[in-house]
Order: structure tokens, then sequence, then C-alpha cells
């Protein structure tokens, strides 16, 4: 399995030619997409090739719209290990510019899918568009496919509750602190990784320290507080998890601080991961620490009933 990062313009690795492509922004690596990956992985059995996805960074819609940029659900990398993980034997990272977004669907169609990835088949969504204006659609691939003599299958929207997943869909259910349905739509926990950066210490002398994480560059669920696992030094640990301000100490900021049940080393400086597995409740004011401490207790006492 490779990740490559290209231009539009370079040729691919040569093992990740002769096989099924699928191209898409794949953010979140959503049932959805899974799925998807899945379809094009039964058609490269068929044509005897590799599976290869192909993503783009950044979005495309943050090149043709600067001032939109947004946190994504999952960084690049994050991205590239999930979809190895369901199935893609290769990942090709295509550098998105106004040149790669200014090619018609057919130009789009050659220079990438036939001469940088030698495709014998193409596996797209049924909503896939692509080309200069998005342009081209699943029929115009289709006569495009037959022309060249490729192989085309098209994939059906994948429905959770009666409704298509999406990464938008994915995206409304975190801002929400609907970690539940996240889980649901991604079939995985959220996850999320940072660095533990030095906070106001505040924590331990009330007998709950916690982790400050820094540098997240994902989307952060809504405020609350929420049962999680993190790990850290390739260990993981139950743990509870506030997002949000601290306004029993009339702070404003908006924090992640995750506590470690059972955890007391020190963990400064170093990355970590978080899993949201459940939601606890809303972030709140207390009227003094002693009704805090109550809280946390209970708050650690409902994260260890999930978790542990």
């Amino acid at each position: 399995m490779a990740t490559a990062h290209l231009d539009w313009f370079e040729y691919a690795p040569p093992e990740f030619a002769g096989g099924t492509v699928t191209v898409g922004n794949f953010d979140g690596v959503h049932r959805g997409h899974q799925s998807l990956v899945a379809a094009a992985r039964q058609v490269a059995e068929n044509v005897h090739g590799p599976t290869v996805v192909v993503t783009f960074d950044p979005p495309p819609h943050q090149v043709l719209h600067p001032g939109s940029e947004r946190p994504p659900l999952t960084t690049i990398a994050q991205r590239a290990e999930l979809l190895h993980a369901i199935g893609a034997d290769h990942v090709v990272v295509l550098r998105a510019s106004r040149e790669l977004l200014a090619l018609s669907p057919e130009a789009f169609f050659e220079d990438v899918i036939v001469k940088q990835h030698g495709a014998k088949a193409l596996v797209e969504g049924y909503d896939f568009h692509f080309g200069r204006g998005r342009a081209g659609t699943n029929a115009t691939l289709r006569s495009l496919c037959e022309a060249a003599g490729l192989a085309f299958a098209e994939v059906s929207q994948f429905v959770v509750g009666g409704e298509p997943v999406s990464s938008s869909r994915v995206r409304a259910a975190l801002l929400s602190g609907d970690v539940s349905c996240a889980t649901e739509l991604l079939s995985r926990p959220y996850r999320i990784a940072g660095m533990v950066v030095t906070g106001a210490k505040r924590g331990r002398t009330i007998g709950f320290p916690t982790a400050n994480l820094g540098d997240v560059q994902t989307v952060l669920p809504g405020n609350g507080v929420y049962a999680v696992r993190a790990t850290v030094d390739s260990v993981t640990h139950p743990g509870a998890a506030n997002i949000g301000p601290n306004p029993t100490f009339g702070e404003d900021s908006r924090k992640i601080e995750v506590h470690l049940i059972g955890f007391a080393g020190d963990v400064y400086g170093k990355e970590m991961q978080v899993e949201f597995v459940a939601r606890l409740r809303e972030t709140q004011p207390f009227a003094g620490v002693d009704e805090l401490i109550k809280q946390l207790n209970r708050d650690i006492a409902a994260a260890k009933s999930i978790l542990v």
C-alpha cells in the first residue's frame, strides 16, 4: 500500500496502473465512502488490478473560493490511513490548483484517469461531478469510458435513518454534539488529534488533572462533556473530555481538556488522539469549586460506565 502526492500532469507510480480508480474528496471516510471503495475493490478484482482512490489537497472549493477554508473532518494523513484500512491499495493526493480545476471533463478524463493512472475501470458515487464548473456527470463519464474501453460502475447513495450519508451530515452531527450519530454515520467513533499543551493547571489542584489539547486541525464537536478514549504513547485510556469555556472560573475561551481516568503520568508535549464515544452533558457554570468537584465525579463515573 502506498500514498502518492502528485500534480495532475505527473505520472502515478507504475504499481498504481491497470486497476480501478475512484475520485472524490472522501473527507471523513464515512459509510458512503466505504461503500464506494468496497465497490471499487470488487471491480478491481474483476480487472485484476489495484484499487486506487484519488482525493484532493486542498479541497477544490477552497481553491475556487478563497476565504472559504474550514476545518476538515480528517487531515490528509488520517484520510489516507482510513482509506487504506477500508480496502484502497493506493491513495493519490492530487494537488488542487486552478489549472487542474480548469480542465474540461474530457481533459480531466484523458489527463488524470487515462494518462496519469492508466486505469482499466472507474467507480463513482451517484452524485459525482468533475471537470471545469463541475460540468461532467456520470453520464459523461460513462460515455468517455465506453469510448476508451474502460469499465464503469455507479454506486447508489448510502442511506442511514432515511437520509443519505454525507460529509456535511457528519459535520452537522458533530457541531451539535451528537457524537453517537456521527459514530453511526462513520462506522467508528470520531477522532481528533493534537499536542498536549500547558494549561492553567487548575484541574490538578482540585484532584482532576487534565491534558489541554492544542493544534487540532479537524472539526471539534460542539461544546459539552464527553466520554472519550484517549491514546498517547500508543496506550489508550478511558477519559472524560470537556470542550468549551470554563464558566465556573470566568473563562470564556474555548478549550479541549481531557482527564485520563486512572492515569497519573506526564503527557505534556506529546501527541494525543481522542475518540468521542458519548456526550454526557452540556457545559455549564457551577456555584463554586465544591459543586464542580461533585459534578466531575459524576462525569467520571458516567464515563467509566460507558467505557470500562
